[in-house]
C-alpha cells in the first residue's frame, strides 16, 4: 500500500464527496464515507501545520544568516 500524502488525500476527499453527491447512498456506507473523509480532512490538517512549522523554521534560519551576513565585517 503506499503511503498517504497531502495530495493522494484530497484525492481521496474529492472523490468521497462525489460519490456523496452523485446517488442516493446507503446509511451505513454514507457513515463510513463521513469517517474516511473526517481521518483524511485531520490528515491534511496536520500536514499544513506541519508544513506551515518546518517553513517558519526555515524562514527564520534564512533570515538569522542574513542577519549574521550583513555584521560581518568587509
Amino acid at each position: 500500500m503506499e503511503a498517504l500524502n497531502y495530495s493522494k488525500a484530497i484525492k481521496e476527499i474529492e472523490e468521497i464527496l462525489k460519490y456523496i453527491e452523485s446517488q442516493e447512498v446507503d446509511v451505513d456506507i454514507l457513515v463510513e464515507k463521513v469517517k474516511r473523509a473526517t481521518e483524511l480532512i485531520q490528515f491534511c490538517k496536520n500536514k499544513l501545520r506541519s508544513a506551515e512549522e518546518e517553513l517558519h523554521k526555515t524562514l527564520q534560519g534564512l533570515e538569522q544568516t542574513t542577519i549574521s551576513s550583513e555584521e560581518e565585517p568587509f
